[in-house]
Order: structure tokens, then sequence, then C-alpha cells
């Protein structure tokens, strides 16, 4: 990784811009061209530097203010099987196992982002019906912490 990269990094951590053409004012910047800030993440990537490069929206800036975590009872034997049919969901976008409690049953999670909590309702009916797991709870978000990536 050289200075290019430092600085390619530095520009990018806190977004690039929704446009036809993201990458015009950091290639400016760095003196290079679109493609070759195109062709500096990718190899970035490919070198392990950075996991993945990749959007992230704002879902509550563009009215997604239901967000309802499915915690499920789900047989252990059954955790991968079940899983992958949760994560086919594409209202599902996080599917994760967790360890069961005492006094919490449930181990495993589904996240799902709606502009209504009918919507999430309907959606977990719908995996309890695809799955046959019918012991579930939906935990709804109240507020929302500020998220930020690794910074340099």
């Amino acid at each position: 990784m050289d200075e290019c990269d430092t600085r390619l990094l530095k520009l990018t951590q806190d977004g690039i811009p929704f446009t036809h053409s993201p990458f015009a004012k950091i290639s400016e910047e760095l003196g290079i061209t679109e493609e070759e800030v195109v062709q500096r993440i990718e190899k970035l990537q490919e070198n392990s530097f950075i996991r993945r490069f990749g959007a992230s929206i704002g879902h509550r800036a563009i009215g997604i203010t239901a967000n309802a975590m499915c915690t499920w009872n789900v047989p252990d034997e059954l955790v991968e099987e079940v899983g992958a049919v949760m994560a086919g969901f594409t209202e599902v976008t996080h599917c994760y196992e967790r360890p069961r409690y005492p006094d919490w049953p449930y181990n495993l999670f589904t996240m799902v982002h709606s502009y209504t909590k009918e919507d999430c309702e309907y959606v977990a009916s719908e995996i309890s019906r695809a799955t046959g797991i019918s012991d579930y709870q939906l935990l709804y978000s109240v507020r929302e912490f500020k998220k930020t990536g690794v910074r340099l």
C-alpha cells in the first residue's frame, strides 16, 4: 500500500457521492483517472487491505423505520437448514445463530427492515410458514446509534 492508497482510503471512508461519476472528485484530488481509482480499490481488496467496498444506505433517511429483530427458537439440528431458508428471504438483511440462555430460548436471529410494523409481522409470518418454526418474537428498534466504519 502506498501513499496514494492511503489518501484514497481517507477520501472514501466517509462515503462517496451518489452521482453518475462518484469517483470524479477523488480522481481529481489524487491526480489519477477514475479508472485508476477503481483499479486501486480492487487491488486493495485483492491484497486484503480492505475486505469490501460497497454501498450502505441509511434506511431511516429513506423512511424505513420499522426494524424488527426476529428471534427464533429453532431445533439445533435444523439451524443450518432453517437458517438458509430464512436468509433467502429478500426482506432479511442479517441472519445469524446465537447461543441460548436459560431464560432466552431463541438461537436464530433475522433482521427485517420495512416501512411499517405490520409489514415486519407479515414477513415474520411468511418465514414461519416457510420453515415451520412458530416459536418466535419480534423486537423493534426504538432508536439508531451512530454507525461508523474503520477510520484511518
